[in-house]
Order: C-alpha cells, then structure tokens, then sequence
C-alpha cells in the first residue's frame, strides 16, 4: 500500500511549450509498476488553455471546479462543468482548458505507452479557442 499525502508533491506551473495563460499542475499519483497510469489536478486561469495534444492510450478528464472547455479534432468546441467526466480515446487529437472568463480544474488520468502519456502538437490560436 502507498499514501500519498496531500500536499506532499510540490505543485509547478505548465510549461509554456504547452499550455497558452496561467496553468498549475498538482501531481496526485504516478505509475507504479507494471501499472501505466498516471494523474493530475490541474487548475486553468480563464482563457488558459492546452496545446493540441494526442495520448497513446487516451485520456479521462473529472471536472472539480470552475467552467471549461474542450474539442476534439473537427468536432465544436464543448463547455464542461464540475461533476462532467470526457474521455478522450487513444490518439484523439483535442484540446482543454478554463473558459474565457471562469477558471476550471480537472483531474487528469493517463497511461504511458512506451514511456510516454502524450505527445504535444502546436498550440490553440486564440481565434480557434473563441470559435471563430
């Protein structure tokens, strides 16, 4: 058995190669051999937001706070709120963040393949993120 204790890993902003405005990243849980899985609680300013990003085995998102948004590739863009649970499937390209003007957190949940949970694409243009 492990105990990860709240508070106990240190929170640290997005990296700016992915994420467009302010976004802090709290680790909750790491893989744990043979497990792949790993997850996230990550907090999105208003109007912050991911890059175009793909995960080799998909991806489950568990809204916790705040007003968000999410698209898949060719899909509309979706607004999602606390208690909304997306997943997306293995090598969907999309994107999610807070909305324009309320901040959201979600739980992030991934597994790796191959030593890697994503690979990053480029970023969300700002007339893309306001669907226009």
């Amino acid at each position: 058995m492990k105990i990860n204790r709240a508070g106990s890993q240190p929170s640290r902003p997005g990296a700016e190669d992915y994420f467009t405005g302010t976004v802090r990243i709290d680790p909750l849980f790491s893989a744990e051999a043979p497990g792949r899985t790993s997850g996230a609680a990550v907090t999105f300013e208003p109007s912050a937001r991911t890059a175009w990003h793909t995960h080799p085995a998909g991806q489950t998102l568990i809204v916790t706070a705040g007003l968000g948004r999410v698209q898949r590739e060719g899909g509309p863009i979706e607004e999602i709120r606390p208690g909304d649970v997306v997943w997306f499937p293995a090598g969907e390209k999309h994107w999610h963040g807070a909305s324009p003007e309320v901040a959201m957190t979600h739980i992030a949940i991934q597994e790796s393949i191959d030593g890697s949970p994503v690979t990053w694409m480029e970023k969300v243009k700002d007339e893309a993120y306001q669907g226009k």
